[in-house]
């Protein structure tokens, strides 16, 4: 006859989503934390503002505040971070493999950018934001321009 085992280990509550995110803000050096925060309302009212968005979902990817359109699939993924190697500067990453950054390059050529990935920013300046307000409600409706093509064919 076999006896259950009792396990006196308890489960810990996973973390949720949101207390995570909130840790990773806490943990940013305060002048990049406060651009870091005003960027992620730009990307929450910019998205409230854009038709066909829908509700974004805040979460953590590759450890980094990131913005997904999950209802709608409307969008591509925006993220945000400190860069890690530069003191003071931050960045709002979108997927590498968009033409997104080749569009915002030819749009906003006086924006400083990392490769085909990233709109890099500085700490010490003050934050563009209509110019960044459109770049994100370009990357929050990525797909549905996709989606308008191809229905076009």
């Amino acid at each position: 006859m076999k006896r259950a085992i009792r396990s006196n280990v308890t489960k810990q509550p996973a973390k949720s989503s949101a207390s995570a995110v909130e840790a990773v803000f806490d943990a940013y050096p305060k002048p990049v934390k406060a651009r870091l925060l005003a960027l992620r309302r730009l990307i929450l009212d910019t998205a409230k503002a854009t038709r066909g968005v829908g509700a974004l979902e805040e979460t953590l990817k590759w450890g980094q505040p990131s913005y997904l359109t999950p209802v709608t699939k409307s969008g591509s993924t925006i993220r945000i971070d400190q860069v890690k190697p530069e003191p003071g500067q931050y960045a709002v990453y979108f997927h590498c493999q968009t033409n997104l950054v080749e569009t915002f390059r030819e749009l906003y050529p006086e924006l400083r950018y990392s490769g085909n990935r990233a709109i890099l920013l500085d700490a010490g300046q003050t934050l563009p934001e209509a110019v960044l307000r459109h770049c994100v409600a370009l990357a929050l409706t990525y797909h549905l321009g996709k989606r308008k093509g191809a229905a076009a064919k």
